[in-house]
């Protein structure tokens, strides 16, 4: 059962600003990474439903997250079916972000009280989402669906939507300041956060620093 309500998860994304994205099949891998996020001052996480075994590898990060790093808000992106959802659900998901709009997948989490943010890439999707229920869409990908004017074009008639970006964010202040002045809730960041040498080299502090940075960032563009 999820520990966090999905205003609870809502608010916090708002509040930090900031979602990292990342898989790997290693659990002590994924365990370094949160850790060293959580220390950085992240508090909401997607875990990527990729790979043979995921969900696994996900049960044992959540328990962990529940024993040793009490805020973290734990979360799954790239679901595409209901099923899939469910089993995420079971396992104490406390969000699912998918790259698509699937209403199969509104209902399972609704009927949970789950937060749930579909993938639009229209204005017609964004409404869509958000009759079934959707506080916060993503845009994915963020920087192909149109980047920051995107966003900024979207919340003229729709000035009441929450958008979260993947996709072509950066934890720069040039990227994250043309996002969040554009009017993102928050910004879900993989690769370009999580870089493939902070992982082979061991370099987890630096991941505890580049997330800290990037939420300072984000917090003064947001003032």
């Amino acid at each position: 059962m999820a520990r966090f309500t999905r205003i609870d998860v809502v608010v916090k994304m708002k509040e930090t600003g900031m979602v990292p994205v990342f898989y790997h099949k290693d659990i002590d891998v994924c365990k370094k990474v949160l850790n060293a996020c959580y220390e950085g001052g992240v508090r909401v996480f997607e875990f990527t439903n990729r790979g043979d075994y995921a969900h696994e590898v996900f049960n044992e990060l959540n328990k962990y997250a529940a024993e040793n790093l009490p805020e973290m808000i734990m979360g799954v992106g790239s679901v595409v079916d209901a099923g899939t959802t469910s089993l995420y659900i079971q396992l104490g998901a406390n969000f699912i972000v998918s790259p698509i709009l699937n209403a199969e997948m509104a209902k399972v989490c609704n009927r949970r009280k789950i937060a749930w943010s579909p993938g639009c890439g229209s204005l017609t999707e964004i409404s869509y989402a958000e009759e079934l229920g959707a506080e916060v869409v993503k845009i994915f990908p963020g920087s192909q669906v149109g980047g920051p004017n995107f966003v900024k074009a979207v919340r003229g008639p729709f000035p009441w939507t929450s958008i979260m970006p993947t996709g072509g964010v950066a934890p720069t202040e040039e990227n994250l300041t043309a996002w969040f002045e554009a009017g993102v809730h928050c910004v879900g960041m993989g690769s370009k956060l999580i870089t493939k040498d902070i992982i082979a080299e061991n370099k987890y502090n630096e991941l505890t620093k580049r997330s800290a940075e990037a939420l300072a960032i984000i917090e003064k563009v947001k003032k």
